[in-house]
């Protein structure tokens, strides 16, 4: 059996989303574009109606569906990040092409689709850390955030 592969649904804007991620992310290619063979009730005979992708290694499928099935925040992408500098240039690329912040490093892009800009740094001072108050600290602090500033995050935690 192969691997799941995720499907998301956009209004008529798979292959203009694929491509904004792919150039986003490494490791991501498009590796098909499917043309409807025929007209529908919604696409006509030659329109893109499938684009696959791979985004960091995954599979996906981007389909042109309609407006039908708007995004929300329940499903989103997880971006984790190794420094303030990947942070800001995953978010500022999303937020900056027609999306909108959110809270805890949270943003959606221009297609509606939900991402969470992560510093692994954020997981560590939060969930991993040997100090639950620091825990706390660092997690009170990313509350008050939108993008995720890791230095204000650490010092938060290191404060007694």
């Amino acid at each position: 059996m192969d691997k799941l592969t995720t499907c998301i649904w956009y209004n008529y804007t798979a292959e203009e989303a694929a491509n904004f991620y792919v150039s986003l992310l490494p490791n991501s290619r498009i590796t098909r574009v499917q043309r409807t063979p025929a007209d529908t009730p919604s696409q006509k005979e030659g329109e893109v109606i499938v684009v696959e992708f791979e985004l960091l290694g995954q599979k996906f499928i981007g389909l042109n569906g309609g407006s039908n099935f708007p995004q929300t925040e329940a499903v989103s992408f997880v971006i984790p990040t190794d420094s303030q500098e990947e942070t800001d240039k995953f978010w500022n690329a999303i937020v900056g092409n027609g999306g909108a912040e959110s809270a805890c490093g949270w943003c959606k892009d221009k297609w509606g689709v939900n991402w969470q800009v992560t510093p692994k740094r954020l997981i560590e001072l939060v969930f991993d850390n040997p100090d639950p108050a620091a825990g706390k600290r660092a997690m009170d602090a990313m509350m008050q955030m939108r993008k995720i500033d890791i230095a204000t995050i650490e010092r938060a935690a290191a404060a007694a």
